[in-house]
C-alpha cells in the first residue's frame, strides 16, 4: 500500500523561530515563551497565516510537556486527561487546542480553573473574533495574539523557500517563473497554505519546466476568503456603509462588489442599505427609501447575478443623496424622553370617543377638528398634559429636509401669532 504524502505546507511548515515569516507580534510572543514567560495566549487570525505554525514550533521546543486538544472530538475528561498525564513534569504541560472557537461555553468553563492556577498552559487558535467566540473570562486569562494576511512578500519567500527545499517538489523537475511566483502570491491573498497548494497542482500539472504566469490559468481564480458570519462579515459591511455616508461613490461600490464577490447573502446588504436610506439620508431625500425598497424586490424577482445591478444602482444613488441624521437623533431623543418621563395619560382632548359613556366621562371634549379650524387646531398642545413641547427632530437645511424645516417654521410662527391673537381677544 502506498505510503500517504502530507500536503506541502505541511511537510515545510516552520520548525524553529527564524523560519516564522512576518507576525512580528507572535514572533515576540514566541521569544518571550522561549525566554520563560509562559502564558497563555489565544491565537487570532485567517486561514494560513502562522498559527499552526507557531503551534509546531513550541511542540519541537518542548515535546514532552506538549498536548494536543482537538476542539472538534474532546470534552471535559480530555482537558482533565492532560492534566493528569502531566502530574511530575517539572514545567506545566502546554495544551493546543486549534478551533478552540468550537468549544462549548461549558467546555471553555472547564478550562479555567486550570489555567487560572497555571497548571496548563493554554495555546487556543481560531479564525474567529475571541470577542464573541469565547467567554469573556476565559479571554481575560489569555494574551490574544493578533495575525495578520501575509503580504506578498511573505508568500513569495515562503514559495521560493518550499521549491528549495522539499523533495516532492523538487522531483517534479520544474519551477516557477518569478512573475508565476508574484502572480501565485497575489492569488493566494495572504493565505500561505493556499499558496503552498496552488504551487503543488502548478508544477504536478504543468509539462513545462518553467512555468510561466500565463500557464497558471484558472489556478489564480481563487474565490474571495470570506465568512458570512464572522469577522470579515462585519468589517465589510461596516467600510460599505462608511463610505456610503460619507459620499463616496468609487469607495461604495468597491465594498459592495467586494461583499457579493464573496459570496455575502445579497439580502443581508439590502437590509443595510434600508437602514442607511433611514439612519443616514431620512427625509433629506425620501426617495432614497423608496429606491432601495425598489432594489430589493428587483433583486428578488431577478435573483442573481442579474438582479445584482440593482444593488449597485441602490448603491449610487444612497451615496449621491443628500445627508441627514436628524431622523436617527429624533429617535434617540424620543426613546430618551419616555425614559425619562414615563407613560403619562393621553389628554382627555385627544382621546377617541366612539361610546356615550366615554363622551360622558370626557373623552373628545375641546378638541378642535384641523380641517374646520386650523388656526383654532394651532392653540392645542398635543402632548401629554403638564409635558412641555419638545424638540425631538431638529432638521437640516440640505434636501427635502429643507423643506420639512420650512413647514415646521411656518407652523410655529402661525401658532405664535395665533396665540397672540387669542390673548388680545380675551
Amino acid at each position: 500500500m502506498e505510503k500517504h504524502t502530507p500536503p506541502l505546507a505541511y511537510r515545510i511548515r516552520p520548525a524553529r523561530l527564524d523560519e516564522l515569516v512576518g507576525q512580528a507580534e507572535a514572533r515576540n510572543f514566541l521569544e518571550g515563551f522561549i525566554a520563560g514567560k509562559r502564558r497563555s495566549a489565544i491565537l487570532w487570525g485567517p486561514p494560513g497565516t502562522g498559527k499552526s505554525s507557531l503551534a509546531h514550533i513550541v511542540e519541537k521546543l518542548y515535546p514532552d510537556s506538549y498536548f494536543l486538544i482537538s476542539a472538534v472530538t474532546s470534552g471535559v475528561q480530555d482537558i482533565k486527561r492532560v492534566v493528569k498525564l502531566a502530574e511530575g513534569l517539572p514545567v506545566p504541560p502546554i495544551a493546543f487546542i486549534d478551533e478552540i472557537h468550537r468549544f462549548t461555553r461549558v467546555q471553555q468553563d472547564a478550562l479555567l480553573p486550570y489555567v487560572e492556577s497555571g497548571e496548563i498552559v493554554l495555546i487556543g487558535a481560531t479564525t474567529e473574533n475571541p470577542s464573541f467566540s469565547l467567554s469573556a473570562p476565559l479571554l481575560s486569562r489569555c494574551q490574544v495574539i493578533l495575525f495578520r494576511p501575509l503580504e506578498h512578500p511573505h508568500i513569495e519567500g515562503i514559495v521560493r523557500r518550499a521549491m528549495d527545499m522539499d523533495a516532492t517538489v523538487k522531483s517534479f523537475g520544474r519551477s516557477l517563473s518569478d512573475e508565476a511566483v508574484k502572480a501565485l502570491s497575489v492569488a493566494a491573498d495572504g493565505d500561505a497554505r493556499a499558496a503552498l497548494n496552488l504551487l503543488e497542482l502548478a508544477l504536478a500539472n504543468s509539462r513545462k519546466e518553467l512555468v510561466e504566469a500565463g500557464d497558471l490559468g484558472a489556478l489564480l481564480e481563487r474565490p474571495l476568503y470570506h465568512d458570512k458570519t464572522g469577522e470579515r462579515h462585519y468589517d465589510l459591511i461596516s467600510a460599505f456603509h462608511k463610505s456610503v455616508r460619507a459620499s463616496d461613490i468609487q469607495a461604495s461600490l468597491y465594498w459592495l462588489g467586494r461583499m457579493l464577490e464573496g459570496g455575502e447573502d445579497r439580502l443581508f446588504v439590502l437590509r443595510r442599505m434600508i437602514r442607511i436610506a433611514s439612519e443616514d439620508i431620512g427625509m433629506a431625500e425620501p426617495n432614497a427609501l423608496r429606491m432601495v425598497l425598489s432594489a430589493k424586490e428587483a433583486f428578488t424577482s431577478l435573483g442573481s447575478p442579474e438582479g445584482e445591478l440593482a444593488l449597485y444602482e441602490a448603491a449610487v444613488y444612497l451615496a449621491c443623496a443628500p445627508k441627514s441624521n436628524a431622523l436617527y437623533l429624533a429617535e434617540k431623543k424620543v426613546r430618551d424622553l419616555i425614559g425619562r418621563t414615563g407613560t403619562p395619560p393621553v389628554p382627555l382632548y385627544l382621546r377617541n370617543a366612539p361610546t356615550r359613556l366615554m363622551k360622558d366621562l370626557g373623552y373628545g371634549k375641546g378638541y378642535i377638528y384641523a380641517h374646520d379650524d386650523p388656526e383654532g387646531a394651532l392653540l392645542v398642545s398635543y402632548f401629554p398634559e403638564g409635558m412641555e413641547e419638545v424638540r425631538v427632530y431638529i432638521p437640516r437645511d440640505i434636501g427635502f429636509e429643507k423643506r420639512v424645516k420650512e413647514i415646521m417654521n411656518a407652523r410655529k410662527k402661525a401658532a405664535a401669532h395665533r396665540a397672540g391673537a387669542y390673548r388680545k381677544t380675551s
